[in-house]
């Protein structure tokens, strides 16, 4: 699967609005065919921080991703929004789920 984390940072008179912000684009990522997941959290420590946790089937959904109308309608409507260019670790992992945490094992949870 192809796995991205990117950092946002958003405008701080924005930032409590983020996820209605980006609620199309959200929405519209997560019905893709080969979207695995397109999940937002927000730091503890930033306020105006936002962090996107995604994943793709293949590098195949990847590309129908970035070549998708709401990607490039992202690229139009998000970029005010923000303070700077996100940061972002795009890579390729051999499985397509998550893993198990191991060493914090709740018994009887799995």
């Amino acid at each position: 699967m192809i796995f991205i984390t990117a950092k946002f940072s958003v405008v701080p008179e924005h930032a409590d609005r983020w996820p209605e912000i980006a609620a199309d684009f959200t929405r519209a990522t997560r019905a893709e065919p080969g979207c695995l997941w397109f999940d937002w959290s927000r730091s503890v420590e930033d306020p105006t921080e936002y962090v996107l946790v995604e994943a793709f089937r293949d590098g195949e959904a990847g590309a129908a991703h970035v070549q998708s109308d709401h990607f490039k309608a992202a690229q139009d409507a998000l970029p005010p929004y923000l303070v700077r260019t996100p940061r972002v670790v795009n890579t390729t992992v051999d499985q397509d789920d998550w893993s198990l945490l191991g060493e914090m094992a709740v018994p009887g949870s799995d």
